[in-house]
């Protein structure tokens, strides 16, 4: 069972959780989880967090759109190893509901609660078709929603707190 989405330990409130166990195959020459996987890992919630949407991938190519990851700034602040347990999570924390969205990204170790990985991503929609930014269909603007007011609190509060979160733009 995953890290509660209600656990203090949660930069953001409520998250999109889910586990993942790390393979002996992610495991690099150091014995160690490789910086590449965290990222993989970083794509499979957000598509889990999708479908739990009750989205599709077939349905984004029906619509014509996709989201295009812009930028990625992430912290590797702990270390994997084979059979570790993760909870991952994600959160919509901005979004423009027309073109613009930003996820964000905490891993916990299960068993420990120790984050070990942090991540901000910038996305773009954009048409599959031409590659051109065009702007989010309903169904994109549903999922990347602009987040309620206790989520936007506490963006804004982390913005302040951590060096992660304040990247001059």
């Amino acid at each position: 069972m995953p890290i509660a989405p209600t656990d203090k330990g949660w930069d953001l409130p409520l998250p999109f959780v889910r586990n993942r166990r790390v393979d002996e195959t992610e495991i690099d020459d150091f014995g160690h989880a490789n910086n590449a996987a965290y990222l993989r890992w970083a794509d499979e919630t957000a598509w889990a967090h999708w479908e739990a949407d009750g989205l599709t991938r077939q349905g984004c190519r029906d619509a014509d759109r996709g989201m295009a990851v812009i930028r990625t700034l992430a912290d590797y602040s702990g270390h994997c190893r084979a059979g570790d347990v993760l909870s991952c999570a994600v959160w919509i924390a901005l979004s423009d509901g027309r073109l613009r969205a930003e996820r964000w990204y905490q891993f916990r170790k299960r068993d420990t609660g120790e984050t070990v990985f942090r991540a901000r991503t910038w996305l773009v929609s954009f048409q599959l078709s031409t590659g051109k930014p065009a702007r989010m269909t309903r169904d994109f603007a549903r999922h990347y929603h602009v987040p309620d007011a206790q989520l936007s609190d506490a963006v804004r509060a982390a913005h302040l707190r951590s060096a992660l979160w304040v990247l001059d733009e």
